[in-house]
């Protein structure tokens, strides 16, 4: 199959040629790629593209994709086969972090008529109006050698959801031994404080109340534009109108003393800090290039808890790396099991093609990283529960997100508790409003506290 690449060219789209359409989205992966495909269908809307209900054919297919283990790859495949089935005739654009990766693949898909790299989406409006007008037989596929990679697409928007996600930084100049992100997204850029705090603002006249900052490692912000990430922070709180932000994750070492004591007094930054810890065992962090060790990650915890004893604290746990022996993996339990987090994101190591891990000989079986996921999977659910069960009968501020219709509704804390109102006491009107009431008791699979009132 021909193959084209496409020359970036500046010229005004037609946007007659969007009108009436309709577009079906679909994302894998982080809370960024949610960001950036949120915004990119708030710029289709715009244009005069309408959201394709259930049960309705699109005339556009956009696939946000994740590549950050082998069975992402797969569900990106399985989406994108999906959506060209049950949209047959529609345009079917491919970007994110598996089209970066593996754009050839992706290409030769059938049924796909545009890859775009991570360079490349920032103009995917300009792209896809020249594609869905000269649309031919073939796919198109772009990418970039990671050093190449210099765009930032600004993204803050909500899709369908109650909070906003801001997209602050991009990239990351890390490269830990397992991980491809900094070849699929590139080295680490950000906007201007300026232009974030612009984006915040208009959130808020839109009547946003909460933002989640989201990127690669946006402990690493400033590279660009020689600022900080407590500058950030601290331009942010004084925004009038939003009422919380959440750090989505942050990287240990870049998660200073002076940004925790702000975040402790600050007027809108949550009780809620993400923190990935990938193990526990100095021997394995190492081996993974990680920059930092295990007891750097316990001051950490230590010194949140002790500025903000409510903070919630969500940690990232990568278990069956190469190099893992089973001693390495129980200093990994025994260090969590010791700390004061409440909740686990556990993932087992999936082989990358190309990164350095591979060169690490210890290999750990599939059934040992399945029994290793499940005990700190177990061991995150005790934790969770643990700290939920502090607040029943409390009386606390949740901010109630946009729920189906005959569904329970949710919400969150300000410290991150999930709490459910029945389907019965749901009413649209509680969309995106900050309610103060008792909590009660854990729901049916304590998964949340029930709202009072």
């Amino acid at each position: 199959m021909h193959v084209l690449r496409y020359t970036f060219i500046i010229y005004m789209i037609d946007t007659s040629i969007f009108q009436g359409k309709k577009a079906a989205y679909f994302t894998l992966g982080c809370k960024l790629n949610f960001s950036e495909t949120s915004t990119f269908g708030k710029m289709l809307s715009e244009m005069g593209v309408q959201t394709a209900e259930k049960g309705e054919q699109a005339d556009i297919c956009l696939i946000n994709t994740c590549s950050v283990t082998e069975v992402a790859d797969h569900k990106c495949r399985q989406a994108i086969h999906r959506l060209v089935r049950e949209h047959p005739g529609a345009f079917v654009v491919v970007t994110g972090c598996y089209a970066q990766l593996e754009p050839e693949k992706v290409a030769h898909i059938e049924g796909v008529d545009l890859v775009l790299g991570s360079n490349e989406k920032a103009n995917l409006i300009q792209f896809l109006s020249e594609g869905f007008v000269g649309r031919g037989n073939t796919a198109s596929y772009l990418t970039q050698r990671t050093k190449d990679i210099k765009s930032f697409a600004p993204s803050c928007s909500r899709g369908n959801r109650t909070r906003y996600f801001l997209k602050v930084q991009d990239g990351c100049d890390y490269f830990c031994t397992y991980c491809t992100i900094p070849y699929a997204r590139g080295f680490s850029r950000n906007p201007t404080i300026a232009s974030l705090v612009a984006q915040a603002e208009q959130a808020a006249q839109e009547g946003g109340k909460e933002i989640v900052l989201t990127g690669v490692n946006i402990g690493d912000f400033g590279k660009t534009t020689g600022e900080s990430f407590l500058e950030l922070v601290k331009a942010l709180d004084a925004v009038d109108g939003i009422k919380r932000y959440r750090i989505s994750s942050l990287e240990p070492d870049l998660l200073s003393d002076e940004l925790i004591r702000y975040c402790a007094q600050s007027r809108a930054f949550m009780p809620h800090f993400h923190i990935p810890l990938q193990s526990g065992s100095d021997t394995v962090l190492k081996l993974m290039h990680r920059h930092y060790d295990s007891r750097l990650f316990a001051d950490k915890i230590q010194r949140v808890k002790e500025l903000m004893p409510d903070a919630f604290i969500g940690v990232d746990v990568m278990v069956g790396c190469r190099g893992e022996t089973p001693e390495c993996f129980e200093e990994t339990y025994k260090l969590l099991d010791t700390l004061d987090v409440s909740q686990l994101h556990v993932f087992p190591y999936s082989e990358r093609p190309g990164t350095s891990a591979l060169n690490i000989p210890y290999v750990v079986s599939d059934a040992d990283k399945r029994q290793r996921s499940q005990r700190l999977l177990d061991l995150s659910d005790r934790k969770t529960q643990t700290f939920y069960a502090r607040y029943i009968n409390k009386v606390e501020e949740v901010l109630f997100e946009k729920a189906t219709r005959g569904r329970a509704m949710h919400g969150f804390t300000r410290n991150y508790i999930r709490v459910e109102l029945s389907a019965a006491e749901a009413r649209e009107e509680y969309d995106n409003q900050l309610m103060t009431g008792r909590l009660g008791d854990f729901n049916h699979d304590k998964t949340a506290l029930k709202w009072i009132g």
